[in-house]
């Protein structure tokens, strides 16, 4: 889940680090960071340091209060009504990938969970047996395109993208309903609050997958990076499928008449892009998006 705020600082986070970057110098480590599509390295290293300094420092803790302190249907609620506020732009991004029946899902979760399951404080359609939800993006939506990923960017208190999904993040400010509605109405402080429970919420559910990282890795930055590309091809992969899960009977709708290309968001497995603040995985979208943890 992203917020209208991290959109603009998306956006200029990609301007930014494009700016400053610099090539190796070196011809071996310069054909390196072009094979693994990350000319950026040394600015997006620098980068990451940053945000697991950060992170480490205010997010972890705050995240571990949280998980200890409160209830776990406390937790799991509000997990809930995050999801449920997304569902029309999961919708929207469905439809404009050619999965009509997907996007049909996501409304009727979000009709269904607003009035019977309290404002989405319950996912009264999957309890019953119904559609679960999925994610997308509009990063996704590029690449179901055929837009190239471009190169890998660590972003600023984001945490891990690539060019593509940096340019959606920042269309995220004009193209998500909820908080174009709440701010047509004045209710800007809604948004404001629904971007730090969705920042807190991520943080919350990567504590365990992120300190798995950490304690596994040689190389942090570069597993976080990996996992990152991998997350993000496995959901433009599952648009492909019309969002239906593997082994699922239903026939994938094409979204394109051209091919997708590469790009990255899932598997919990080796080089993917956590950042500190707001780690982002896992799509929740305040920092990380390549994790979904079960809850």
């Amino acid at each position: 889940m992203k917020r209208r705020l991290l959109s603009f600082a998306a956006m200029a986070a990609v301007t930014l680090v494009s700016a400053c970057a610099t090539m190796p110098t070196d011809p071996e480590e310069r054909a390196e960071a072009l094979a693994i599509n990350d000319p950026l390295e040394p600015t997006n290293r620098a980068i990451f340091d940053i945000n697991m300094y950060l992170d480490d420092s205010i997010m972890v803790p705050v995240a571990e209060v949280y998980r200890d302190t409160f209830p776990h249907w406390f937790q799991t609620g509000l997990h809930n009504i995050l999801i449920n506020l997304m569902e029309p732009y999961v919708a929207g991004n469905d439809l404009l990938q050619g999965n009509p029946r997907a996007a049909a899902d996501a409304l009727g979760r979000f009709m269904i969970n607003t009035t019977f399951g309290l404002l989405g404080v319950n996912d009264a359609v999957a309890e019953t047996g119904g559609a679960k939800s999925h994610k997308t993006d509009l990063g996704i939506t590029l690449g179901v395109w055929g837009f190239d990923e471009g190169p890998y960017l660590m972003l600023p208190f984001l945490g891990p993208s690539n060019l593509r999904d940096g340019v959606g993040r920042g269309a995220e400010f004009f193209a998500e309903p909820a908080g174009a509605v709440f701010s047509a109405q004045g209710l800007n402080w809604v948004n404001n609050l629904q971007m730090g429970t969705d920042i807190l919420d991520t943080r919350t559910s990567l504590l365990d997958p992120l300190r798995e990282i950490k304690r596994t890795s040689l190389d942090q930055y570069a597993a976080i990076r990996s996992l990152y590309r991998q997350n993000r091809a496995a959901m433009i992969t599952a648009s492909e499928r019309g969002q239906a899960p593997l082994g699922g009977t239903r026939t994938a709708i094409p979204a394109s008449a051209s091919a997708p290309a590469s790009s990255s968001t899932v598997p919990a497995t080796a080089d993917s892009g956590t950042s500190g603040s707001g780690a982002t995985p896992v799509e929740k979208s305040g920092a990380v998006e390549f994790v979904e943890p079960a809850r």
